[in-house]
């Protein structure tokens, strides 16, 4: 299963940005889909999830301003970011887990991330 994530760039403080990733292959079933993001120097960080059933968790320092969805008739999962501050500067990568195969096996798949910088 292949993740394409897209919609990052340059935004001052203050402003908002929206991530979109899409899920592709074949015979897949989709479970938690989650965005994750690594500022230079630090470890990859849990920023926000959501299950199949649209139960969301966010990270404290993003809880107010990040709101997660997902279409899962489309396999897409998507992060509407506002309130944005130079912190939030990091890669943004989309991750998915499920089942494919007709269910023989699980995927833990990455998408290849999207540079997120907020000027100050």
């Amino acid at each position: 299963v292949q993740l394409q994530a897209s919609g990052g760039g340059l935004v001052q403080a203050g402003g908002s940005l929206r991530l979109s990733c899409a899920a592709s292959g074949t015979t897949f079933t989709i479970d938690d889909m989650g965005w994750y993001r690594q500022a230079p120097g630090n470890k990859r960080e849990l920023v926000a999830s959501i299950s199949s059933g649209g139960r969301t968790n966010y990270a404290d320092s993003v809880k107010g301003r990040f709101t997660i969805s997902r279409d899962n008739a489309k396999k897409k999962v998507y992060l509407q970011m506002t309130s944005l501050k130079p912190e939030d500067t990091a890669v943004y990568y989309c991750n998915a887990d499920g089942f494919r195969d007709m269910g023989l096996s699980r995927f833990d798949s990455w998408g290849q991330g999207t540079l997120v910088t907020v000027s100050s």
